[in-house]
């Protein structure tokens, strides 16, 4: 069997005449050798700003008229020094936007039937991407992150997203996007171009916004050692000072927020 079915073979269920253990039941010991036969993503990936930036003056997104319009009216907010922040309320960027916005530290975890990505800033950066062989449910809920599930070709991990909720947000910046209004699509290729550097090609349908497919090759920086590693943090912690609650005990204290404050706007 070939290491990408044995993969997609890991979590399928218990042997015959073995009971079941929970939900999922516990791997094989080759299951976990498997992983070891795997690309080496191991580190921090650091996103190339000058490709994310330089890639959407190059290959701007095919938006229909109507979303056009709303993309022209936020850029000329923006050059006029109104940006209007479109990641607001502390929710996730959702996808494709931690994969295309992203400016922060992404970290890679293989464990038999997933790759679960990690993403800095704070604990809504998450993405699980089953590799057990299971498909799309028929009827997802929809999250920000979507449902994934992924394969390996070679050293390619290929992943199929769906189920994204409408709501999150379709942008070529923290200042300039509108909503995906529904049934978007992504399908990734990630694979290594380099020991320390990775390159992630996406396709992106969204037929209630753009007019085609759109894809976009994205490239990351391997940031090895501890110094590298991801940093916790959360979107309203400076919506808080420390201090003490009337029992002497230390807690958090709303602060006098100013407009457009983390989480305020």
């Amino acid at each position: 069997m070939s290491l990408a079915a044995s993969l997609g073979l890991m979590l399928a269920g218990p042997a015959i005449g073995q009971p079941a253990v929970g939900v999922n039941p516990p791997a094989a010991v080759k299951a976990w050798s498997d992983i070891a036969k795997l690309p080496d993503w191991s580190g921090s990936w650091m996103p190339s700003l000058q490709v994310e930036y330089s890639e959407f003056d190059k290959n701007p997104l095919p938006w229909n008229a109507k979303a056009q319009a709303q993309i022209d009216f936020l850029k000329k907010e923006s050059d006029a020094g109104r940006p209007k922040l479109i990641l607001w309320g502390c929710f996730p960027h959702g996808m494709p936007g931690f994969m295309i916005i992203n400016h922060n530290f992404i970290e890679f975890l293989f464990t038999p039937g997933r790759v679960t990505m990690l993403g800095e800033v704070d604990g809504n950066r998450l993405r699980r991407i089953h590799t057990d062989g299971r498909q799309h449910p028929a009827d997802p809920d929809p999250t920000f992150h979507g449902h994934s599930i992924g394969h390996w070709e070679g050293d390619t991990l290929v992943i199929d997203t769906v189920g994204i909720s409408p709501q999150v947000m379709l942008a070529p910046s923290e200042t300039v996007g509108i909503p995906n209004n529904g049934d978007m699509h992504i399908v990734e290729r990630i694979r290594l171009r380099s020991q320390d550097v990775m390159e992630n090609t996406i396709t992106i349908t969204a037929p209630k916004v753009l007019t085609k497919s759109w894809t976009s090759t994205r490239t990351y920086s391997r940031r090895p050692g501890p110094e590298n590693s991801i940093a916790e943090a959360q979107c309203v912690r400076g919506n808080y000072t420390e201090g003490l609650d009337k029992d002497g005990n230390a807690t958090f204290i709303p602060a006098e927020l100013t407009p457009g404050a983390a989480g305020t706007s």
